[in-house]
Protein backbone atom coordinates (compact mmCIF):
# COMPACT_ATOMS: atom_id res chain seq x y z
CA UNK A 1 0.00 0.00 0.00
CA UNK A 2 1.18 3.29 -0.84
CA UNK A 3 1.81 6.55 1.87
CA UNK A 4 -1.37 7.87 0.06
CA UNK A 5 -3.33 5.19 0.62
CA UNK A 6 -2.01 4.62 4.23
CA UNK A 7 -2.99 8.24 5.17
CA UNK A 8 -6.54 7.89 3.67
CA UNK A 9 -7.23 4.65 5.60
CA UNK A 10 -6.44 6.83 8.53
CA UNK A 11 -8.29 9.95 7.62
CA UNK A 12 -10.84 7.30 7.46
CA UNK A 13 -10.33 5.64 10.72
CA UNK A 14 -10.14 9.37 12.18
CA UNK A 15 -13.69 9.93 10.90
CA UNK A 16 -14.99 6.56 11.71
CA UNK A 17 -13.91 7.06 15.49
CA UNK A 18 -14.98 10.80 15.60
CA UNK A 19 -18.36 9.64 14.19
CA UNK A 20 -18.61 7.10 16.81
CA UNK A 21 -17.63 9.23 19.78
CA UNK A 22 -20.49 11.80 18.62
CA UNK A 23 -23.00 9.15 18.39
CA UNK A 24 -22.14 7.68 22.01
CA UNK A 25 -21.73 11.42 23.29
CA UNK A 26 -25.82 11.97 21.32
CA UNK A 27 -26.99 8.73 23.11
CA UNK A 28 -25.45 9.35 26.70
CA UNK A 29 -27.52 12.99 25.81
CA UNK A 30 -30.35 11.45 24.63
CA UNK A 31 -30.89 8.56 28.09
CA UNK A 32 -30.34 11.49 30.59
CA UNK A 33 -32.89 13.61 28.67
CA UNK A 34 -35.23 10.25 29.19
CA UNK A 35 -34.80 9.64 32.63
CA UNK A 36 -35.47 13.16 33.35
CA UNK A 37 -38.49 13.26 31.38
CA UNK A 38 -39.59 10.60 33.39
CA UNK A 39 -39.02 12.04 36.56
CA UNK A 40 -40.53 14.87 35.28
CA UNK A 41 -43.33 13.13 34.09
CA UNK A 42 -43.94 11.45 37.34
CA UNK A 43 -43.61 14.31 39.21
CA UNK A 44 -46.22 16.04 37.00
CA UNK A 45 -48.49 13.13 37.50
CA UNK A 46 -48.36 12.97 41.25
CA UNK A 47 -49.67 16.52 41.52
CA UNK A 48 -52.52 16.39 39.27
CA UNK A 49 -53.74 13.34 40.59
CA UNK A 50 -53.04 14.61 43.97
CA UNK A 51 -54.80 18.40 42.98
CA UNK A 52 -58.11 16.69 43.08
CA UNK A 53 -60.68 16.70 45.65
CA UNK A 54 -60.51 19.15 48.54
CA UNK A 55 -59.01 17.72 51.86
CA UNK A 56 -58.24 19.49 55.00
CA UNK A 57 -62.09 19.12 56.67
CA UNK A 58 -61.91 18.18 60.34
CA UNK A 59 -65.11 16.76 60.38
CA UNK A 60 -64.58 14.51 57.46
CA UNK A 61 -61.21 12.64 57.86
CA UNK A 62 -60.93 9.65 55.13
CA UNK A 63 -58.93 6.68 54.36
CA UNK A 64 -58.48 5.57 57.69
CA UNK A 65 -59.12 1.81 56.76
CA UNK A 66 -56.60 2.40 53.83
CA UNK A 67 -53.67 2.97 55.89
CA UNK A 68 -54.35 0.38 58.37
CA UNK A 69 -54.29 -2.16 55.93
CA UNK A 70 -51.12 -0.93 54.52
CA UNK A 71 -49.18 -1.27 57.25
CA UNK A 72 -50.90 -3.20 59.38
CA UNK A 73 -48.63 -6.00 60.78
CA UNK A 74 -45.38 -4.06 60.46
CA UNK A 75 -43.37 -3.27 63.50
CA UNK A 76 -43.04 0.61 64.23
CA UNK A 77 -41.10 2.81 66.71
CA UNK A 78 -41.22 6.47 66.09
CA UNK A 79 -41.18 7.59 62.34
CA UNK A 80 -39.64 4.11 61.54
CA UNK A 81 -41.76 1.56 59.81
CA UNK A 82 -40.10 -2.18 59.50
CA UNK A 83 -38.28 -4.73 61.24
CA UNK A 84 -35.58 -2.94 63.34
CA UNK A 85 -33.23 -6.23 61.93
CA UNK A 86 -33.73 -4.63 58.55
CA UNK A 87 -30.10 -3.75 56.85
CA UNK A 88 -31.07 -1.24 55.46
CA UNK A 89 -32.59 2.04 56.33
CA UNK A 90 -34.88 4.06 53.34
CA UNK A 91 -35.04 7.70 54.73
CA UNK A 92 -37.05 10.16 53.30
CA UNK A 93 -37.30 13.69 53.88
CA UNK A 94 -40.73 14.94 53.54
CA UNK A 95 -42.99 18.06 54.12
CA UNK A 96 -46.80 17.07 55.32
CA UNK A 97 -47.96 19.55 53.20
CA UNK A 98 -46.13 18.59 50.17
CA UNK A 99 -48.19 17.31 47.27
CA UNK A 100 -45.67 15.60 45.57
CA UNK A 101 -45.36 14.05 49.02
CA UNK A 102 -48.54 12.87 49.12
CA UNK A 103 -48.13 11.80 45.86
CA UNK A 104 -45.66 9.28 46.31
CA UNK A 105 -47.32 8.28 49.49
CA UNK A 106 -50.45 6.94 47.62
CA UNK A 107 -48.67 5.57 44.09
CA UNK A 108 -44.92 4.70 44.94
CA UNK A 109 -43.96 3.51 48.52
CA UNK A 110 -46.56 1.38 48.92
CA UNK A 111 -45.19 -0.59 46.43
CA UNK A 112 -42.05 -0.60 48.57
CA UNK A 113 -43.34 -0.98 51.64
CA UNK A 114 -44.86 -4.49 50.42
CA UNK A 115 -42.03 -5.49 48.87
CA UNK A 116 -39.20 -4.53 50.95
CA UNK A 117 -40.23 -3.36 54.03
CA UNK A 118 -43.19 -5.56 55.21
CA UNK A 119 -40.51 -8.67 54.53
CA UNK A 120 -37.36 -7.03 56.57
CA UNK A 121 -34.99 -5.98 54.25
CA UNK A 122 -35.23 -2.54 54.51
CA UNK A 123 -36.41 -0.02 56.54
CA UNK A 124 -38.56 2.97 55.84
CA UNK A 125 -38.16 6.51 57.83
CA UNK A 126 -39.73 9.73 57.94
CA UNK A 127 -38.22 12.71 58.36
CA UNK A 128 -39.38 16.73 58.53
CA UNK A 129 -37.81 18.49 55.87
CA UNK A 130 -40.44 21.87 56.47
CA UNK A 131 -39.89 24.02 53.44
CA UNK A 132 -43.78 24.53 52.64
CA UNK A 133 -44.59 27.15 54.97
CA UNK A 134 -45.11 27.69 58.74
CA UNK A 135 -48.07 25.16 58.69
CA UNK A 136 -45.50 22.62 58.37
CA UNK A 137 -43.82 22.58 61.52
CA UNK A 138 -47.14 21.99 63.72
CA UNK A 139 -48.05 19.49 61.14
CA UNK A 140 -44.45 18.09 61.51
CA UNK A 141 -44.25 17.79 65.67
CA UNK A 142 -48.03 16.30 65.74
CA UNK A 143 -46.53 13.05 63.62
CA UNK A 144 -43.26 12.80 65.71
CA UNK A 145 -46.07 13.18 68.84
CA UNK A 146 -47.98 10.68 67.18
CA UNK A 147 -44.82 8.78 66.80
CA UNK A 148 -44.25 8.46 70.72
CA UNK A 149 -47.32 5.92 71.00
CA UNK A 150 -46.60 4.29 67.96
CA UNK A 151 -48.68 5.66 65.70
CA UNK A 152 -46.50 8.19 63.57
CA UNK A 153 -46.83 6.04 60.11
CA UNK A 154 -50.46 6.21 60.62
CA UNK A 155 -50.58 9.81 61.05
CA UNK A 156 -48.21 10.42 58.28
CA UNK A 157 -50.71 8.63 56.01
CA UNK A 158 -53.74 9.44 57.20
CA UNK A 159 -52.58 13.16 57.15
CA UNK A 160 -51.75 12.93 53.22
CA UNK A 161 -54.95 11.40 52.35
CA UNK A 162 -56.35 14.50 53.80
CA UNK A 163 -54.38 17.06 52.71
CA UNK A 164 -55.48 20.35 51.88
CA UNK A 165 -54.14 23.48 50.05
CA UNK A 166 -50.65 24.63 50.75
CA UNK A 167 -50.47 26.84 53.68
CA UNK A 168 -54.31 27.58 53.60
CA UNK A 169 -55.19 27.64 57.40
CA UNK A 170 -56.69 24.14 57.44
CA UNK A 171 -53.59 22.97 59.65
CA UNK A 172 -55.94 23.95 63.01
CA UNK A 173 -55.78 22.09 66.47
CA UNK A 174 -59.11 20.45 65.39
CA UNK A 175 -57.93 19.28 61.70
CA UNK A 176 -54.38 17.90 63.75
CA UNK A 177 -56.55 16.26 66.56
CA UNK A 178 -59.11 14.68 63.75
CA UNK A 179 -56.10 12.87 62.40
CA UNK A 180 -54.73 11.95 65.42
CA UNK A 181 -57.99 10.10 66.58
CA UNK A 182 -58.57 8.56 63.14
CA UNK A 183 -55.03 7.08 63.40
CA UNK A 184 -55.32 5.67 66.67
CA UNK A 185 -52.98 7.31 68.81
CA UNK A 186 -54.42 5.58 72.51
CA UNK A 187 -53.62 8.94 74.61
CA UNK A 188 -54.64 12.05 72.68
CA UNK A 189 -54.26 14.59 76.02
CA UNK A 190 -50.37 13.00 76.24
CA UNK A 191 -50.33 13.92 72.55
CA UNK A 192 -51.44 17.22 72.70
CA UNK A 193 -48.86 17.61 75.60
CA UNK A 194 -46.37 15.92 73.51
CA UNK A 195 -46.73 17.91 69.95
CA UNK A 196 -46.29 21.50 71.14
CA UNK A 197 -42.94 20.31 73.32
CA UNK A 198 -39.63 22.08 72.65
CA UNK A 199 -37.74 19.15 72.21
CA UNK A 200 -40.56 17.88 70.00
CA UNK A 201 -40.34 21.22 67.99
CA UNK A 202 -37.14 21.31 67.62
CA UNK A 203 -35.96 18.05 66.49
CA UNK A 204 -38.38 18.74 63.37
CA UNK A 205 -36.04 22.01 62.91
CA UNK A 206 -33.14 19.32 63.24
CA UNK A 207 -34.70 17.11 60.84
CA UNK A 208 -35.35 20.61 58.44
CA UNK A 209 -31.33 21.30 58.72
CA UNK A 210 -30.19 17.78 58.32
CA UNK A 211 -32.06 17.50 54.50
CA UNK A 212 -30.19 21.05 53.90
CA UNK A 213 -27.42 19.68 55.04
CA UNK A 214 -27.46 16.62 52.32
CA UNK A 215 -27.84 18.83 49.74
CA UNK A 216 -31.52 18.15 49.82
CA UNK A 217 -34.09 21.47 47.82
CA UNK A 218 -37.11 19.88 47.50
CA UNK A 219 -39.41 17.16 48.65
CA UNK A 220 -39.82 14.29 49.10
CA UNK A 221 -36.10 13.77 49.13
CA UNK A 222 -34.46 9.99 50.22
CA UNK A 223 -31.21 8.78 51.29
CA UNK A 224 -30.31 5.26 51.98
CA UNK A 225 -28.10 3.73 54.50
CA UNK A 226 -26.89 0.14 54.96
CA UNK A 227 -23.48 -2.17 54.24
CA UNK A 228 -22.93 -1.12 50.23
CA UNK A 229 -22.90 2.54 51.68
CA UNK A 230 -20.63 4.83 53.04
CA UNK A 231 -23.24 5.78 56.35
CA UNK A 232 -26.50 8.21 55.10
CA UNK A 233 -26.45 8.96 51.29
CA UNK A 234 -28.73 10.91 49.38
CA UNK A 235 -30.19 9.94 46.48
CA UNK A 236 -32.49 12.68 45.94
CA UNK A 237 -36.33 12.04 44.30
CA UNK A 238 -35.91 8.74 42.52
CA UNK A 239 -38.47 8.57 39.64
CA UNK A 240 -40.24 4.86 39.82
CA UNK A 241 -40.18 2.25 41.99
CA UNK A 242 -37.73 0.52 40.48
CA UNK A 243 -35.39 3.13 40.98
CA UNK A 244 -36.34 3.64 44.94
CA UNK A 245 -36.13 -0.56 45.06
CA UNK A 246 -32.96 -0.50 43.03
CA UNK A 247 -31.24 1.72 45.59
CA UNK A 248 -32.27 -0.48 48.40
CA UNK A 249 -30.67 -3.54 46.74
CA UNK A 250 -27.84 -1.46 46.15
CA UNK A 251 -27.18 -0.56 49.78
CA UNK A 252 -27.60 -4.08 50.93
Amino acid sequence: MSGRDERREERLRAEEQAGADERRQRLIKLGSAAVFLTIVAVAVLIVISSSGGGGGDASNVKGASEVKRLIDGIPRKDLVLGKPSAKVALVEFGDLQCPVCKGYSEEVLPAVIESRVRGGEATLEFRNYTIIGPESIPAGAAAVAAGKQGRGWEFIELFYRNQGAEDSGYVTDGFLTAIAEGAGVPDIAQWEKDRKDKAVVREVGETTAEARNLGFEGTPSFAVEGPGTKGLEPIGTPGSIGALEEAISSAS
